[in-house]
């Protein structure tokens, strides 16, 4: 069930209709970013401990890979900006019994998936996370411990063969834990970078110099990371297209293999750190869309692919050859060439998609704890996926990553008339067909090059459950 599409230049992604102020204003409203669906809001705590284990004994001897996402929740120092689930503190030494609490739960799932045999389960594992947070927060032989305890219980790839990140912030990271991550076997490597600009830096409380975060790069190339992605950030306070660019350029000129260019969302309503941000500093929407815009044809003109959303690769990179071939994937990190993967998601708050079904675990360190500790999974709430949940699932799944819809795929797949099913959807496009961003045809649609900047919009028409609610007040606007 796939599109294939063609690489975006800049030429086609230039000119003012894309970046049309009235177009965007219009469009410009809170909406999910699609790394699941149905979205987390839908979660319910009807789906817990015994579901998940259920589920995990129901799938162990799929044959489809697995794909590992470890949580570590600790940070130093906190940005203004973020509104991840993370906890603020300078003692390294809550680390400790943490560690303790993420073997004893990576040894309660492979558990779960043993066979009948009682093997653990032979299920390969081509695709490792670790978010946060800030997973360099952990000593280097807490790393060690992680790792060992993973390769124990599950069956790796060769590390060649795999995708083996770790988000890592510089301020963390020295050469020594530079080669521990590859002494451990992690092969890619993601670093917020956010801007350069000093000024900027001090408005979020993210003081991070150019040198030591170029030093952290050149170290993990040094060390044979195979792909390097770096995060941007556009509309933080004090930013300018004039000072964003020397970023830019700073960060052209290191050349990694993949950027992501996120928009701050001011949701200080939901994010408290946020509410520390001098609104007054934050760039006018024309200036945002201003950045956004130099920054999009910066980047086309350095030679790399808009891949969707926010997120830009070179053209020999794995995720633009996915998505040439229309097997590009999306889940919880983003943009992914790991589609057939059950997730398991392991520690604090962290989430999983197993066996047709979402599960997440508990937010309060203390109520996780106190459930591993106790030899039960932290799972507090969670969503079991409906046949029509799976359908639009894939509807939405192929618009983020292809840009483009064939109707007769999920017209076999799922033994619909795809105009009929979804006529309430495809009418609610006609307006974007007037707006020149999706063209409808009789056998699928596309997204034109301005409607790539509200992809989010456009999904959405698909969202049974955004539609029934009519409103997106929990979400970020998409622009």
């Amino acid at each position: 069930m796939t599109n294939t599409v063609t690489d975006i230049s800049a030429s086609q992604l230039g000119g003012a209709n894309l970046f049309n102020l009235e177009i965007i204003k219009k469009y410009d409203k809170a909406g999910p970013r699609y790394t699941s669906y149905p979205t987390a809001p839908m979660f319910h705590t009807g789906i817990g401990a015994k579901q998940y284990r259920d589920t995990l004994q129901r799938v162990a001897s799929d044959d489809a890979p697995l794909s590992l996402y470890i949580h570590i929740p600790f940070c130093n120092t906190i940005c203004y900006y973020c509104g991840c689930n993370k906890i603020v503190t300078k003692q390294y030494d809550r680390a400790e019994p943490y560690l303790k609490l993420l073997l004893k739960e990576i040894d309660r799932v492979a558990d779960n998936m043993r066979d009948k045999h009682g093997n653990d389960c032979q299920r390969p594992v081509t695709q490792l996370h670790f978010g946060g947070g800030t997973p360099t927060f952990m000593h280097n032989d807490q790393m060690r411990a992680i790792m060992n305890k993973l390769r124990s219980r599950f069956q790796f790839v060769a590390k060649d063969d795999g995708e083996f990140s770790i988000e890592i912030d510089p301020r963390e990271c020295d050469e020594d834990t530079v080669a521990v991550l590859e002494e451990i076997g992690l092969n890619r490597m993601s670093m917020g970078v956010q801007d350069f600009d000093p000024i900027v830096q001090k408005a979020v409380n993210r003081i991070q110099s150019k040198e030591e975060t170029m030093r952290v790069l050149s170290e993990a190339r040094n060390h044979g990371f195979e792909s390097m992605n770096i995060d941007l950030m556009y509309g933080l306070p004090h930013q300018t297209v004039e000072t964003f660019n020397a970023t830019l350029k700073t960060i052209i000129e290191f050349s990694p293999d993949r950027i992501a260019l996120f928009n701050y969302a001011h949701m200080p309503h939901m994010f408290m750190p946020q509410r520390r941000i001098d609104e007054a500093a934050i760039p006018t929407p024309q200036e945002k869309l201003n950045i956004l815009e130099h920054s999009i044809n910066t980047l086309l003109d350095a030679g790399y692919v808009f891949i969707g959303m926010d997120h830009f690769a070179k053209p020999e990179d794995e995720l633009t050859i996915a998505q040439r071939e229309g097997k590009l994937y999306r889940n919880f990190q983003g943009y992914s060439t790991q589609a057939d993967c059950d997730l398991i998601g392991l520690g604090l708050t962290s989430i999983g998609y197993t066996g047709g079904g979402f599960f997440q675990n508990e937010k309060d360190m203390e109520t996780y704890a106190a459930a591993v500790e106790a030899d039960e999974f932290a799972v507090f709430r969670g969503y079991i996926l409906s046949d029509e949940d799976h359908l639009r699932r894939q509807v939405i799944m192929r618009l983020m990553c292809d840009f483009a819809l064939s109707y007769e795929p999920f017209e076999t797949a799922f033994n619909i008339n795809f105009k009929e099913h979804f006529a309430d959807g495809l009418a609610d496009l006609q307006e974007m067909v007037t707006d020149n961003l999706v063209e409808l045809r009789e056998d699928g649609l596309s997204v034109l090059p301005a409607g790539r900047l509200l992809i989010r919009n456009i999904a959405m028409v698909f969202d049974e459950y955004l539609q029934k609610k009519k409103e997106g007040s929990n979400f970020s606007k998409v622009i």
